[in-house]
């Protein structure tokens, strides 16, 4: 079982619930790769050079500063970080209980889950779940994680409950500044009928477990492969489709079954890799 992260207590109104937080996401194993010299595979090091003077810098002499100016830095040292540190108060506060549509997708970050801590948390911790649950809100407040406030949503999930991380309006970039066109400009209805009833013919259930991020299990496959001085798979190249008029390619897609679509649109689940014609150099 995963290690808590974090132990202190949800607060709301005189309501005191103990909890512990665990992660609710793992990254799969990424591949490390290093960096080597071609001519003989040794590993190649990183050195700190000063600019000015051309020379190795030991760590003892490295400081953090930052270029308020260009050219122009003030140095920060470990005693200007901790004072600048939020200070930890081991309780996620609840501020508000807001409805849950009301909140942007595009606000939530990292989810977390939430824990009972401690004798008699239990009960609190069910009475506040079932609660969200009932009023079909989430609880927005403050969490101090790793020297930092984040801005945080408890909501129910199954038995338990998760708090996500939100981010903050200001980390989110308005659409001005994009060049899109205006809504309900640019297509006639005839071509709004053909796409409706295209997403209705593709419509299903979400299903999150039949989307697979395939990248590392190739990688390690190519690798393996290397290894062992086989040849490596690469998949064929598919370029972009020709761009036909959009009301052709609407009545087109339309008139194939939904598995021919997949295949068209190079998504087919299952396809075979084609086989790579030169054979990988053996491992030294």
């Amino acid at each position: 079982m995963a290690r808590s992260i974090w132990k202190g207590a949800v607060s709301f109104g005189l309501v005191t619930v103990p909890v512990a937080l665990y992660p609710a996401t793992e990254r799969r194993e990424e591949l490390r790769f290093r960096l080597l010299h071609a001519k003989d595979s040794s590993p190649v090091e990183y050195r700190r050079v000063c600019k000015e003077e051309g020379v190795e810098v030991p760590w003892d002499e490295i400081v953090k500063g930052y270029e308020y100016e260009k050219g122009s830095f003030v140095i920060m040292t470990d005693e200007d970080f901790a004072k600048a540190r939020t200070p930890a108060t081991q309780t996620i506060d609840v501020r508000d209980f807001v409805p849950r549509q009301q909140i942007d997708p595009m606000y939530f970050d990292t989810p977390y889950y939430l824990e009972p801590a401690g004798k008699g948390a239990a009960k609190a911790y069910a009475l506040l779940r079932d609660a969200l649950r009932k009023a079909d809100r989430l609880g927005v407040g403050t969490l101090v994680l790793r020297q930092r406030e984040h801005l945080v949503a408890l909501e129910p999930r199954d038995e338990a409950m998760v708090c996500t991380t939100l981010r903050y309006a200001h980390e989110l970039r308005s659409t001005d500044s994009i060049d899109v066109p205006k809504v309900g400009r640019g297509w006639d209805e005839r071509e709004m009928d053909l796409a409706l009833r295209l997403i209705d013919t593709l419509a299903g259930e979400w299903k999150p477990e039949q989307y697979r991020d395939t990248y590392t299990d190739v990688l390690r496959q190519a690798i393996d492969h290397k290894v062992e001085g086989k040849a490596i798979s690469v998949p064929r190249e598919r370029g972009p489709r020709k761009i036909v008029d959009l009301r052709t390619a609407l009545e087109q897609s339309l008139k194939m079954p939904r598995k021919d679509l997949a295949k068209a649109q190079g998504r087919a689940r299952g396809a075979k890799p084609a086989r790579g014609r030169r054979r990988a150099k053996r491992a030294a």
